[in-house]
């Protein structure tokens, strides 16, 4: 299993440009599973609801399934966020999994950066970034990585496949 990670300061438009990805490469043939991180406490299920319910009353699992789709929520309950690769082993091999945050994670990413958000240029400081998803041209920064346009997703599609090598799972596709 491949992994690829998409970085960016908050805002940058990191998840807009994961949901105009998967579609391009789940289209190409490849089997796509994503990883978010956030920093902020997250809750994927509603107060009042069954599932909520058990969890808040102290279960430290509640798995929650339909015919559609099946979910495992774990409480953490103050012991330690688990690290990046032991989240990974938890999921199921595909060809690639795209990991959006992760920021300080030493896989390799793309990172998403506006320059008119005036925010930090992670790829500046950080050698697991690969490239540069940008919407205006960088000619000011001393990058030693390509930059690509942010609005080109089929070159950005491209590029993930290219530096994966899951070209000759592609090809194969009928």
């Amino acid at each position: 299993m491949k992994i690829f990670g998409i970085v960016g300061m908050s805002g940058s438009g990191k998840t807009e440009l994961l949901v105009k990805l998967i579609p391009q490469l789940a289209a190409r043939g490849l089997d796509v599973s994503t990883m978010k991180h956030t920093h902020h406490n997250f809750d994927i299920d509603k107060p009042g609801k069954d599932s909520y319910r058990h969890r808040a009353s102290g279960a430290r699992q509640v798995m929650v399934a339909s015919s559609g789709r099946w979910a495992l929520v774990n409480e953490l309950r103050h012991t330690p966020e688990p690290a990046m690769t032991e989240l990974i082993d938890k999921m199921d091999p595909v060809d690639l999994l795209l990991i959006e945050g992760f920021k300080r994670e030493k896989h390799p990413k793309l990172e998403v950066f506006r320059p008119a958000h005036k925010q930090q240029l992670l790829a500046l400081e950080d050698d697991t970034i690969i490239a540069v998803a940008s919407d205006a041209p960088l000619d000011d920064y001393d990058l030693a990585v390509p930059v690509i346009d942010l609005n080109d997703v089929v070159a950005l599609t491209d590029f993930i496949i290219a530096f994966n090598a899951l070209g000759a799972r592609c090809e194969n596709v009928a």
